[in-house]
């Protein structure tokens, strides 16, 4: 599941870096065409990936906290996993907010309601936003995994002797 979302989770990176590119190089109308396709494909994505990620955060600090408390192990190993992804909760919701508002915005530059300035700014406050949010759940995928492996080494019976 870390390598479908770390998958996921990079195209939508990747496409909001190209929509980017397409629209600092964009000279026409069929450019931007391309740019506002591939942003706002690139926008679901993203925020898609970034949701999904979450909900995996929380069920993964769910079934270690239940697996724990079941095993009488401290609820340590649960405080881990909620130290770890409490970054992705807040750097996740600025960044999915800017990721929205980017799009949502260049909805306002194409009709000349807004500043294409505006766009910018925000774009590439996203992409940046973005790219920490990365970082932070690489972080907290890694921290769930390997405490999730150490409340299952402890949970395992030892092995019987033959």
């Amino acid at each position: 599941m870390r390598a479908a979302l770390t998958t996921a989770i990079l195209i939508g990176l990747g496409g909001l870096g190209y929509a980017t590119v397409l629209g600092f190089a964009a000279s026409g109308s069929d450019d931007l065409l391309r740019h506002t396709t591939v942003g706002i494909f690139a926008t679901l994505v993203t925020l898609l990936a970034h949701s999904m990620t979450m909900f995996y955060l929380l069920g993964k600090g769910r079934a270690i906290r239940e697996a724990a408390a079941e095993g009488g192990l401290p609820a340590l190993f649960y405080a881990a996993v909620a130290r770890a992804r409490r970054p992705v909760f807040s750097v996740g919701m600025l960044a999915m907010g800017l990721t929205m508002a980017a799009a949502i915005i260049g909805a306002g530059v194409d009709t000349g309601a807004v500043p294409t300035i505006v766009h910018t700014l925000l774009a590439a406050s996203a992409v940046a936003a973005n790219l920490a949010l990365l970082r932070a759940e690489l972080a907290a995928m890694q921290v769930a995994s390997d405490t999730e492996r150490d409340v299952n080494a402890l949970l395992e019976p030892p092995p019987a002797d033959g």
